[in-house]
């Protein structure tokens, strides 16, 4: 498809307020992806970040505004039809079975989208699912089970990935390997929001970063803007 009939934008959010329960989490979310782009939402714990990736898939108790994915209006559609229109999500506690292999849990999720990685793609970014491909779900170590929950959404033929502290409590040399596979995803031209706590690992690889502040975005940050507003992200994230 040519660039004039491709929207540039893939994700637009405005207006967002999203609750569970009686507890009012986001007050107002404003902010859009283009296509190919590699967004983080950054700020403390508390600040919406989760909240934001599970309104976009519609897995909060209600929202309220505008979701538009490649402008189609999906706040009023349910979570199984957002995934079909080709949105991948990598939660934070990752949701691996443990009586299937790595293999079978791979297999898992249904493909959603033409387009997918194939088995052997996904091995290729992460070899060390190749070799424990017959391990029970249980056996795999931290980093190897953010792997697969990885992998799992690749095979799907999502094209928007959320990823939800895809770093969390995770060893030095994984970190880094979570890295180039973030790396070449976005090479590979999807568009990937990204919560992540682990601003290191974060800076180097966004376009853009939404820092979030009492649910909703306090500031826009453009890569070429990280210099000099460094001390601007130490008050709000204290890094």
């Amino acid at each position: 498809m040519s660039s004039q009939t491709m929207p540039t934008e893939y994700l637009r959010v405005n207006g967002l307020h999203a609750f569970y329960g009686e507890s009012h989490i986001l007050h107002g979310v404003d902010f859009t992806v283009r296509r190919g782009e590699l967004v983080t939402l950054l700020g403390r714990n508390g600040s919406g970040r989760t909240t934001t990736l599970k309104s976009i898939l519609g897995l909060v108790g209600k929202r309220t505004g505008s979701i538009q994915l490649n402008g189609q209006e999906v706040i009023g559609m349910s979570t199984h039809r957002i995934a079909r229109l080709g949105v991948g999500y990598c939660p934070e506690e990752r949701g691996i079975f443990s009586s299937l292999s790595c293999e079978e849990n791979l297999m898992l999720p249904p493909i959603v989208k033409s387009g997918g990685m194939s088995i052997e793609e996904i091995y290729d970014m992460f070899p060390n699912l190749k070799e424990r491909r017959n391990s029970q779900g249980t056996r795999l170590s931290g980093g190897e089970q953010q792997m697969l929950a990885m992998g799992r959404i690749l095979r799907t033929g999502a094209q928007l990935l959320l990823l939800d502290e895809i770093t969390e409590g995770l060893a030095p040399v994984i970190v880094q390997a979570m890295g180039r596979a973030v790396r070449k995803l976005a090479e590979r031209g999807f568009t990937i929001v990204l919560v992540e706590q682990n601003f290191r690992f974060a800076a180097p690889l966004a376009d853009r970063h939404f820092v979030m502040e009492h649910g909703r975005i306090a500031e826009v940050i453009a890569k070429s803007e990280l210099a000099a507003n460094m001390n601007k992200l130490h008050d709000y994230l204290g890094v």
